[in-house]
């Protein structure tokens, strides 16, 4: 089709320059070191000569666990010019640990990557997608310069870097159609995003959720909609010509809350942004 597959690292690399990238870019990841990507994605990724990132979590690899590739093969990746991510240590859920606890499990992580492939990743997946802004500090401080969270979006150069989404494609959410209504969506770029934490206590869920569209986008918030997980279509209120205010009708349960907001362009396409929150459980 019309499409460019280009590698991760370029990708982020371009639009943090400010430099243009093709129309409809694709970048392809995926997460967890699964035997199935060294047996069955691997080979056809090389043979299309499609680049990809692999985000790795260490324990699985260290410990030999069934159904877990192991530190050769990943070398042998690596050697072929796969990327490499983190995916921490032991695939914690981030925003429900300490600083402390995620740094150290961060900086684990790092130690095997060094000593078993010889660099440390500068991206990193957040596990589960989860991130709060105390997440994105520790990963900061371990030197990474790019995070991907699990929230649906297109990358722009107005990108959070250390939250960036991902369209997640799997047995539920990866059929044809949506891989080619991802593949082929415009960013739907915003700013003065409220609230700044992607965690939710007691006295902020559910959110005050709002933003201000940004540049070509704002021509289409008139076709805008944003969905709630377990809610379905959310109420908006539109208090200036690019400020977007979303009000939910219920707190999100405990877990992950994702908002998914599209709006149709006046190309006939679809622009995409998303935001997911997490809800500590007591």
């Amino acid at each position: 089709g019309n499409y460019t597959v280009k590698s991760l690292p370029e990708i982020v690399a371009r639009l943090r320059a400010g430099q243009s990238l093709p129309d409809r870019t694709v970048g392809i990841s995926i997460d967890d070191a699964y035997i199935s990507t060294y047996t069955e994605a691997w080979p056809r990724l090389r043979e299309a000569k499609l680049p990809f990132t692999l985000f790795v979590a260490t324990d699985p690899v260290d410990q030999g666990i069934k159904g877990y590739m192991n530190w050769d093969q990943l070398r042998e990746l690596a050697r072929d010019g796969v990327t490499i991510g983190s995916q921490t240590a032991s695939h914690l859920h981030m925003a429900a640990s300490s600083p402390a606890r995620n740094a150290r499990d961060v900086t684990k992580s790092n130690r095997r990557f060094q000593a078993e492939l010889g660099m440390v990743p500068k991206m990193i997946a957040y596990p589960f997608g989860e991130y709060s802004l105390a997440v994105g500090k520790v990963v900061r401080v371990a030197d990474f310069t790019t995070a991907f969270g699990q929230h649906s979006g297109v990358l722009h150069r107005r990108s959070d870097f250390f939250f960036l989404p991902r369209f997640a494609m799997n047995e539920t959410y990866g059929s044809l159609d949506r891989l080619r209504l991802a593949a082929n969506a415009l960013p739907l770029a915003v700013a003065d995003l409220t609230p700044s934490d992607a965690i939710l206590g007691p006295e902020t869920n559910p959110p005050a959720f709002g933003f201000t569209v940004l540049g070509r986008a704002g021509r289409d918030t008139g076709r805008l909609a944003c969905y709630a997980s377990g809610q379905g279509r959310a109420r908006i209120a539109r208090l200036r010509k690019r400020r977007i205010e979303v009000r939910l009708e219920q707190p999100f349960p405990p877990g992950r809350g994702p908002i998914h907001c599209t709006a149709q362009a006046r190309e006939g396409r679809w622009r995409g942004f998303g935001m997911q929150f997490d809800i500590p459980r007591k």
